[in-house]
């Protein structure tokens, strides 16, 4: 494969996802916001214990209340019940909005420099990158980017909070019965490392595909009008339906895993409740006691529901694998364009300063756009100022490309471009293209008015200016 050909097919060479580089780069975009990031997790911590205290309420209900048919209290008990489920409710909305306000600064810090980034990029960056999938960095990626901080990493710690706090519960109430509980555990761990290994590829494949089918899109909704031109809409829509398959199944391939892993989950957990109830029936009517603790029908429920509990961060923890998955392939993607060499730059120290004359001279210049694909070969003139020029010569004869290579956009291979007998690569790239003015064959037009085209941001323009031009 050549260098082209692998650089446009940078998505399909990403390899390995887990990378603690890519972790660590990316806790920098937290860095400036790491005090609202840490009262969210404060509050997400509070609110994890809090949900794990609800089935102790299950056990003091029945022990205390529905067994020996008693109303001493009750009310008290039932006012704390509300309270905890209250405060639960406060918390969670108080974090929610923290994270997402993290979340949504990180994303804006990132697409700026993102958005900075490509506003730098050499010309030749674009002729070799579909704009597609540079949407997709600046948009998809950076949305899984969200998702990492508004519902991964925070949310994994008060999990792994939530399964330690409901463990140390059951161990309080009946050990035996919480040894039980956990038989199932080692499966649980399998099922989820067999689906973490299967769903890593599987997104992989389907960012891949995603960029793909963005940049046909873009490329082609552009160039509806030459499709239609050369009656190719049926040569369009194969090619289409082509990659739109490939990104279903792809889709398809990442939900079979899913389909396959809840019910799993669910199996385990299923039978990890009927080892607990089992077990519990030989327990209760033994008369067993642990710690001095008979043991009751409401330890049985209670730990009916924590054994549920239990199940679900295990299993939100799969799901939040896939978050972080997901974020650690797009920061690769990401990264890659951040960290791209741009290959045309100012020099250090522009060797030209004063006012400009304006001859311009092309001494020996040889230019390809790729290889040695030669658009000019050994091409030597001189245009004096204030002389007038054309250049004149058939389709791909290197008419526009001259203009290209004086403003800078490209630079040569061969040779050298002199302005005022200083090269164009000594000039500052902004004060060398302030002194050229160029009408384009193909108007762009932004979104916007005819003035705000002419005056393209330059505040200093006023309006006599901008109605001359016009």
């Amino acid at each position: 494969m050549s260098d082209s050909v692998a650089k446009y097919h940078e998505e399909d060479a990403i390899g390995r996802t887990y990378d603690l580089k890519i972790a660590r780069r990316l806790l920098r975009y937290l860095r400036p916001y790491w005090k609202t990031a840490a009262a969210a997790l404060f509050l997400t911590l509070l609110t994890n214990i809090l949900i794990s205290t609800q089935p102790y309420f299950t056990k003091m209900a029945v022990d205390h209340f529905i067994t020996p048919k008693s109303t001493d209290g009750l009310w008290l008990f039932a006012f704390a019940f509300f309270g905890v489920f209250l405060f639960r409710f406060l918390f969670s909305y108080v974090q929610e909005i923290l994270l997402n306000t993290v979340g949504q600064r990180v994303m804006f810090d990132i697409r700026t420099e993102l958005f900075t980034k490509l506003q730098k990029q050499e010309i030749a960056y674009f002729d070799n990158y579909p704009v597609g999938r540079t949407m997709t960095r600046l948009t998809g990626d950076v949305d899984a980017l969200n998702e990492l901080f508004t519902s991964g990493v925070i949310d994994v710690l008060g999990d792994l909070v939530v399964i330690f706090a409901i463990l140390g519960i059951m161990f309080f109430l009946d050990w035996k019965l919480a040894l039980v509980s956990l038989i199932t555990v080692p499966l649980l761990f399998t099922a989820t490392n067999w689906f973490r290994k299967h769903a890593r590829t599987g997104f992989d494949k389907v960012r891949t595909r995603n960029a793909r089918l963005n940049a046909f899109l873009q490329e082609y909704i552009s160039g509806a009008q030459t499709v239609q031109l050369f009656n190719a809409e049926n040569k369009a829509k194969s090619r289409f339906r082509k990659i739109n398959n490939d990104y279903r199944q792809a889709n398809i391939e990442t939900i079979y895993y899913y389909s396959i892993f809840y019910p799993m989950v669910d199996l385990i957990g299923a039978v990890g409740i009927a080892a607990v109830i089992f077990f519990f029936g030989f327990e209760y009517l033994a008369g067993f006691s642990t710690a001095g603790q008979a043991v009751t029908i409401g330890i049985l429920a209670s730990f009916i529901q924590y054994s549920l509990q239990l199940f679900q961060p295990i299993r939100d923890l799969s799901d939040k694998f896939n978050v972080l998955q997901a974020a650690i392939v797009a920061s690769h993607r990401i990264f890659i364009l951040l960290d791209r060499d741009i290959e045309i730059t100012s020099p250090t120290e522009p060797k030209h300063e004063g006012k400009v004359v304006g001859r311009i001279e092309f001494e020996n210049v040889w230019f390809a756009y790729k290889d040695e694909d030669w658009v000019l070969k050994d091409v030597s003139f001189v245009v004096e100022p204030g002389e007038s020029i054309a250049l004149v010569g058939h389709t791909g004869s290197g008419k526009t490309t001259i203009t290209n290579l004086i403003m800078r956009f490209y630079d040569v291979q061969k040779g050298r471009i002199l302005l005022d007998g200083t090269d164009i690569r000594e000039w500052n790239l902004h004060d060398l293209r302030s002194n050229f003015a160029v009408v384009l064959q193909d108007v762009f037009l932004f979104r916007g008015t005819v003035a705000e085209n002419i005056r393209l941001g330059n505040s200093e323009i006023d309006d006599n200016a901008i109605s001359g031009a016009a």
